[in-house]
């Protein structure tokens, strides 16, 4: 997929993000997304957030205050931008859809998966249908599997193999599992709520090696 495309791609799914925030109460904002400890809102404002970043020095100086967890920077800064918002996020993620900045830790290719499971990690919870382009999905794959950190999903899955059911797409080595690529993408970022649309005899495994794990936002 071209470089265009990616971003094409992302800022139709922000805006679609927002339009989905509009619709929701300040009940269901408040309610867990997929995201272990993370508010509706909270995962909103992390995309949010992606769109307008701060410098490398700001980001330094805040992480040295969290002890340098990656994890507890990333959450505490979703929450202030989500309670700063408030009922403005949608509207922000909206204006901010085309942007093209760039925390300095990220590239484009991360940023389109960031937001493609995000967006399940919303809809998911409120059962709300999204579905995701398949393309988008299939290069979201593809990036997920090739990187370490935070997934290690070449890692943790050794000894398995991913086919796509609904495109061209196959990772991995050993026993076979079968799915959607989007459930796929959603297994290989550490979701569960996906596991019922794989199948093939790779699938227990999968199952297995996610029990008790929860999504953590790259």
């Amino acid at each position: 997929m071209e470089h265009e495309e990616y971003w094409r791609l992302i800022e139709i799914e922000r805006r679609g993000i927002a339009d989905l925030l509009d619709e929701l109460d300040e009940e269901q904002l408040d309610s867990p997304s997929l995201c272990a400890g993370w508010r509706i809102r909270d995962v909103a404002a992390h995309l949010a957030y992606v769109t307008d970043p701060p410098s490398p020095l700001r980001m330094a100086a805040a992480a040295l205050r969290v002890g340098g967890s990656f994890h507890r920077l990333n959450h505490g800064s979703a929450v202030e931008l989500a309670d700063r918002l408030g009922s403005g996020l949608a509207d922000h993620l909206r204006r901010q859809a085309g942007s093209r900045r760039l925390p300095a830790v990220t590239n484009h290719r991360n940023t389109l998966f960031d937001v493609l499971v995000h967006g399940q990690d919303i809809a998911i919870p409120l059962d709300i249908p999204r579905t995701m382009p398949v393309d988008a999905a299939r290069a979201g794959a593809d990036q997920v599997w090739s990187i370490g950190f935070p997934f290690s999903a070449r890692k943790r899955m050794r000894g398995l193999r991913f086919t796509a059911e609904d495109t061209d797409w196959t990772v991995g080595e050993g026993a076979e599992v079968r799915g959607p690529v989007q459930a796929l993408l959603m297994a290989l970022t550490g979701r569960t709520v996906c596991l019922d649309q794989l199948s093939g005899p790779g699938a227990p495994a999968v199952a297995d090696r996610l029990t008790g794990a929860h999504s953590a936002l790259p």
